[in-house]
């Protein structure tokens, strides 16, 4: 199990939610501020929510995983 989790870590597909959670990120800032200063903080803040967000996702998957 942890190998095919870490085989999947250097996928590439992967790495396609990378540009999509800074799209989310930055648009999100914008409709919230219209200075940039303003906008890329709250984008910062708005990428590391998703990011926890679909970690958390992903440990609820794995653990239902180890018990079904």
């Amino acid at each position: 199990m942890d190998e095919l989790l870490l085989g999947s870590i250097f996928d590439a597909r992967f790495w396609y939610a990378v540009p999509m959670i800074i799209a989310i990120s930055l648009v999100y800032g914008a409709t919230r501020h219209e200075y940039v200063p303003q906008i890329l903080k709250q984008s910062v803040k708005a990428g590391i929510w998703v990011v926890m967000f679909m970690a958390v996702i992903l440990v609820l998957i794995l653990v239902a995983d180890r018990f079904i």
